[in-house]
Order: C-alpha cells, then structure tokens, then sequence
C-alpha cells in the first residue's frame, strides 16, 4: 500500500531535515525543490527559470498588472500552480513519497493513507537554527529572509488554496520541534507516517 507525507514548514524550523530522514529510513522517495522541475516540465508554457521565480510566492503586483501573463491571458502563478499540482498528483498516484512544502497537503486533500504534518518552532528558535547554518552572514539580514519566506508562503498558501498558512486543522500533526527537539519530533512523525 502507498504512503504518502506531506510537510508543510515554517522558514527554519527543520520541516526539510525530518522530511528527508524519514523518507532515507522508510526507504521512500523525498521531494522538495525536485518538484520545481517537475512542475516546469509539466507545463508546456513555463520554464525552470519562471517556476523557479515564483516558487511558493505571490507576486506583489498580483492582480494589479498584466506582466506576468502568458499567451492565454492567464496569470504565471495560475499556471504555475495547476502545473504544480498535476505533477504532485502524478508522484502521488506512482509511488509512497515524502513531499515537503508545495501545499501538498492540500492538494492530495482527498487522498486516503496520507499524512498531514506541519512543522513550526519558535521565532528565536529558528533564527539560532539558521543563524548556526550560516554564522557569516548578518543576524539582521537572516531574520528579513526568514520574515520574507514565511510572508511568501502564507500569501502563496491562502491565494491559491484559501486555507489559513500553518492552521492546525489543515493537518493530522502538527511539529514544534522547539519545544520536542528535533530527536522526538523525529520519532513522533515515524510512529504516525508507520500507521497511515
């Protein structure tokens, strides 16, 4: 029987990391930003470069200015989300498989044997987590990146699904790894993927 997980995350908090240990020992595939790929490949009218551009964000000028559209006169991020979801579909109905981010848990709303997870930490949390990954560069400017990442996938979750970014009902589980640590967060997540 197919297993599917999806991990929704906030910037920093560790979503990629468990994601990919659980697929490595549930002897599963792992995608992320292998989805981009995908998705470009999906659509006749886009291109890695494009996909790679508005990956889990809104364009500010949304609604307001039609730059962005193609030739059938539809919005890039429209397009790119309805490739985006045929390629999630399409790993879904082909294999078990670990999908960080995209609003996967959305998309395969209707899937049987499919885990929901969000994981989230603590503000100051998450910015010593990054802040340890890249000691070089400035506090100041990791914590704008970490604001602007959480600010696009909010915006992008809530303009193409509707739903609240990070809802605890959106999801069977939900992660603080803050307050577990990454070690039982780990285990929590393995005991439920193993029952769905």
């Amino acid at each position: 029987m197919k297993r599917i997980i999806t991990i929704g995350r906030e910037f920093g908090a560790g979503g990629s990391d468990l994601g990919r240990r659980l697929a490595r020992e549930l002897g599963i595939a792992y995608y992320d930003r292998d989805i981009i790929l995908r998705t470009a490949k999906a659509s006749a009218h886009l291109s890695p470069e494009q996909v790679r551009q508005w990956d889990e964000r809104v364009p500010r000028e949304f609604g307001f200015t039609q730059s962005l559209f193609n030739f059938y006169s539809r919005p890039l991020s429209e397009e790119l989300w309805e490739a985006q979801v045929r390629a999630i579909r399409e790993l879904a109905n082909k294999e078990s498989c670990v999908i960080v981010g995209r609003n996967a848990d959305y998309i395969l709303k209707e899937y049987d044997h499919c885990l929901r997870v969000f994981v989230h930490a603590d503000r100051s949390w998450r910015l010593l987590r990054i802040r340890k990954e890249m000691p070089d560069v400035p506090l100041s400017v990791l914590e704008s990146d970490m604001d602007t990442a959480d600010r696009a996938r909010r915006a992008y979750c809530e303009k193409m699904t509707g739903r609240t970014y990070g809802d605890s009902r959106n999801y069977d589980l939900t992660l603080c790894i803050s307050s577990l640590g990454f070690e039982k967060a780990y285990q929590l997540l393995k005991e439920a993927a193993e029952i769905v």
